[in-house]
Parts: structure tokens; sequence; C-alpha cells
């Protein structure tokens, strides 16, 4: 060993951050899991969808619990419901735009930043966060937090278990075909319904149409400010965004 050689020198491998999808719950800040709280508390970077113009509900629900020095990144959506879905165009504008929300967390996070993305409800039950999440798979680290979804606080508001025994439970979406909606609404015991907004109209029909508008719920704002419950009958024929249809199980039970 030659004494007089150089020590050699070691180069620090830069540590890559973390992306994390927190799900805030259905809208109450205490509904946060011990987990989600404390992450949100702690980010640097907090990143959240909204549409244009508007604070953004997961944002409103984070209220108070930033760090004084946070770093807020809005990721406005470009379409909402301005084009149909059946629109070549819709599709395309919201790829380009979540290819352009992975590329921003992409460099935070090789930068050695951790990102804390806030989101509605639970992160893999219909959010936006999925399409960050498939996109930056295998090229940062990702995490998820489940968090409590909106159904389940729609649920819960009216009082009554959504399910019995052996029920099956249904959850579709207000934007399909209206004959669609007839037949699932028919071959379910429980029922939830999300995506109302504008499709109220159609959806009424289609649960007139399958025999339960007797026994459907209509829940606006669970676990928010303004909650409501209402019986279908009684609804007013255009819904907030955060409305949910419901129909109860009545299955086995002791």
């Amino acid at each position: 060993m030659n004494l007089l050689s150089p020590a050699p020198v070691f180069t620090p491998v830069a540590t890559c951050g973390t992306i994390h999808g927190v799900g805030l719950g259905p809208g109450a800040p205490d509904l946060l899991s011990v987990r989600a709280d404390r992450l949100v508390r702690g980010a640097r970077h907090v990143a959240y969808f909204r549409k244009a113009g508007r604070p953004g509900q997961a944002r409103r629900i984070a209220e108070g619990m930033l760090r004084a020095d946070v770093v807020e990144i809005a990721m406005e959506y470009p379409v909402t419901t301005e084009i149909p879905l059946t629109d070549p165009r819709y599709n395309e504008q919201l790829s380009s735009f979540y290819a352009e929300c992975t590329e921003r967390m992409a460099a935070l996070a090789h930068s050695g930043e951790d990102v804390v993305v806030l989101c509605e409800g639970d992160p893999f039950f219909y959010g936006s966060f999925m399409h960050l999440h498939s996109r930056l798979s295998g090229v940062v680290p990702v995490n998820v937090v489940p968090g409590i979804t909106g159904m389940a606080g729609a649920w819960n508001a009216t009082g009554v278990p959504i399910t019995w025994g052996d029920d099956v439970l249904t959850v579709a979406m207000a934007t399909l075909p209206e004959d669609e909606l007839v037949r699932r609404i028919r071959d379910t015991d429980a029922l939830v319904v999300m995506k109302i907004g504008r499709n109220l109209p159609k959806l009424r029909r289609a649960v007139a149409a399958a025999g339960r508008e007797d026994v459907a719920w209509l829940v606006e704002h669970a676990a928010m400010p303004g909650q409501r419950v209402t019986p279908l009958t009684k609804a007013e024929s255009v819904t907030p965004y955060f409305s949910i249809l419901l129909i109860h199980g009545q299955g086995r039970r002791p």
C-alpha cells in the first residue's frame, strides 16, 4: 500500500424525496388518521387539486393545519364539466395536465424534497391522485395514506347501516347512461351513487324506473359544514358536487 496515495473521495448519494398521497377523509378535519395528520402538519411542500378560481375542497379540509413556511402547489384542472366526457379533447387535456403535474412532483422528489398531496376521501377511490401514482410509480418513491371515503361519511350521516349479512353493495356513477343506471339500481341490494350534480334528474328517473324511489336518500356535504340528509323524493333538482345517493341494504341479520 502506498502511504502517500491520496485518500479516496466519496461523493454522497442524493436522497430522493417521497410523494405522499394523503387521504383526508370525507370532510371533517378530525376524521383524518393520525398518520395523515402528522404528514400534513409537517410537510414543507403541499400540493392539491382544484378547479380554477376555487380554493379546493382538499385545501379547505387542511385549513389551519399547514406550517407557516409551507410551499403550496395548486394543481388546477384545465377542464371539469365544460366538455363532455365522450369528447376526445377531454382525455387529451387531462392527460397533458397530469403529465405536467407528474413532472413537477418528480422534479421536487429528485431534488430531495418530500411532497404531501392532499386527497379528499381515500387516494385510491376515484381520486385524481391515482393518475399521478400511476405515472410516478417506479420513477420516485410514492406512499399512500388511506382515508375514510366520502360514501362512508354519507351512510353514517343517515344513522342507518348500509349493508347487512350477505347484502351486495354497488357503487355507481351518475354519469352512466340512464338504462345502465336502471339495471344496476334494480340488481343490487345496497347502492351508492356518486358524481351526481347536474345528473340528478336522470338519476331520479332511473331510481323510479327501478322501483326504489321511496327508499333512496340524498346526502349532501357529508361530514362537512352544511351536511344535509334528504329523501330523494323531496330533494331539489340540482345538487352540489359533494352529493351521494344511498339505498340501504335490508339483508340477513340475527
